[in-house]
């Protein structure tokens, strides 16, 4: 099977906790990763968001606002 590893991954949540607790055990944040975490999530979620909300206009202007 192609995707075997991930496959068990999924099915087997606790032991990938264990494995993924053990892995992150040293590794300690500093304090400008944070703020650096933030700034990637918004430039990843918000232009996802604007095409959203913009699909979602068009298609209401497409059904009510060319029959004005």
């Amino acid at each position: 099977m192609f995707f075997n590893n991930k496959i068990k991954r999924v099915l087997d949540v606790e032991k990938s906790e264990a494995e993924f607790e053990e892995q992150m055990e040293g590794v300690e944040l500093e304090k400008t990763d944070r703020p650096a975490m933030l700034i990637a999530a918004f430039l990843v979620f918000i232009p996802a968001l604007l095409l959203v909300i913009g699909f979602f206009l068009l298609v209401i202007w497409l059904f009510f606002g060319r029959f004005v």
